[in-house]
């Protein structure tokens, strides 16, 4: 355990960070069920609008440090793909 002050305040800080980072987390992951679960229906205008959703949260967790950017564009691209899958067929 941190016992001068320097490192007291880092450790809160660190929590802080870590709990901010595992909410922003959690919503990039619900935003993602939501486009799979719209894709597994083949519901195309639903997939579409929850893609719409999902690129501008997974991008902003990505600007807040969340995750790393390319992590994020990698996401991206497969949600991507996925909701393209129902356009070809």
């Amino acid at each position: 355990m941190a016992t001068h002050a320097s490192a007291i305040k880092r450790s809160k800080q660190s929590e802080k960070r870590r709990l901010r980072n595992a909410m922003v987390k959690s919503d990039v992951k619900t935003t993602i069920k939501q486009v799979l679960g719209a894709v597994s229906g083949k519901n195309m205008e639903e997939s579409q609008a929850a893609l719409k959703e999902a690129i501008p949260a997974i991008q902003k967790a990505a600007a807040k440090g969340a995750f790393h950017k390319k992590t994020a564009s990698r996401k991206v691209s497969r949600l991507t793909r996925k909701v393209n899958t129902l356009l070809e067929k």
